[in-house]
């Protein structure tokens, strides 16, 4: 299937993978660019030297396109945008902030960059400072969300810009891939459905608590605090919601999910510890490997779509 996105980034089918803090590493961004799709490393809070790291590992591992996620709040952003250039790596996502300062020196490295926007006013300003594409993102995803929902989020961005979009949040499935594509998305970013993957290096105990999720199994938290983040319920997000109703400073709210993400995607605590995930968790039923998670997605959303 052929869309804007597959021939700007040279992948066979228009289906990226999210850049999750500590999910998407090496493994998981090789098997998705192996399965025609486009993985992605997720720089997260981690040092340079680590991203360079990833990068070179999932170049011994696949010759295909991949691309890394920067969180522009992290302390070492200015050395991970170096290294992305150095490594020559061809595709960069931005969250968490402006990436107007790097962008000459991505263009002139030939990167594309497709900045995650969660409004029509963010993503006209990445259009302005060059982005190649934009991810318009939903406030059904997992981890750091925004306030407008996917469906009414993907068609407003598609309508506002020139460069195309990608669909993201909410989406595991064909029905999902084929619905944003009719709302004007020229491609989908999924992260909850690559969580569980075989080739995902996330603990088995988070696995099984997506895996088991129901509809209405996640939590935002932090929205007093104007960085809401969406989980699956479990000890900490009730317990952060409670601080929140009480009024607790953000100190207090930081130190009950320091290090939370880390300690449920390596350790498997799923009771203390940020089981990130999207809405569409419930969905999401079974483990597979990141090429049949590709392949039946592209099957149902291609039969829906009467492309085949």
């Amino acid at each position: 299937m052929k869309t804007k996105i597959t021939e700007l980034l040279g992948i066979e089918y228009p289906i990226i993978q999210g850049g999750m803090a500590w999910v998407a590493e090496y493994h998981l961004a090789a098997a998705v660019s192996e399965a025609g799709g486009l993985g992605i490393i997720g720089a997260g809070g981690a040092p340079a030297s680590f991203v360079r790291e990833q990068i070179q590992k999932v170049k011994e591992i696949t010759k295909k396109p991949f691309g890394v996620n920067i969180m522009l709040m992290n302390p070492e952003a200015d050395q991970i945008a170096q290294v992305v250039v150095e490594e020559g790596v061809k595709v960069v996502t931005t969250g968490a902030g402006n990436p107007g300062k790097y962008m000459a020196m991505w263009k002139e490295a030939g990167i594309k960059v497709i900045p995650v926007v969660a409004s029509v006013a963010l993503a006209k300003m990445m259009e302005r400072a060059g982005a190649d594409a934009v991810v318009a993102e939903g406030m059904e995803s997992g981890g750091h969300i925004g306030e407008a929902t996917t469906m009414t989020l993907v068609p407003q961005v598609a309508d506002a810009v020139t460069v195309p979009v990608i669909a993201a949040g909410g989406i595991a499935d064909g029905r999902g891939f084929a619905a944003a594509m009719m709302l004007g998305a020229q491609a989908v970013q999924m992260g909850t459905r690559f969580v569980v993957a075989s080739e995902s290096i996330v603990h088995e105990n988070y696995k099984q608590k997506v895996i088991a999720a129901k509809d209405i199994d996640t939590a935002v938290t932090g929205r007093s605090t104007g960085h809401p983040i969406r989980c699956i319920r479990n000890k900490t997000t009730r317990e952060y919601l409670k601080l929140e109703k009480e009024g607790a400073t953000l100190e207090e709210l930081e130190k009950l999910t320091l290090g939370g993400l880390r300690r449920a995607v390596l350790e498997g605590d799923v009771v203390e510890g940020s089981v990130m995930a999207g809405q569409i968790a419930g969905l999401v039923k079974k483990e597979q490997t990141c090429a049949e998670i590709i392949q039946e997605i592209m099957t149902q959303g291609e039969k829906l779509l009467k492309l085949r």
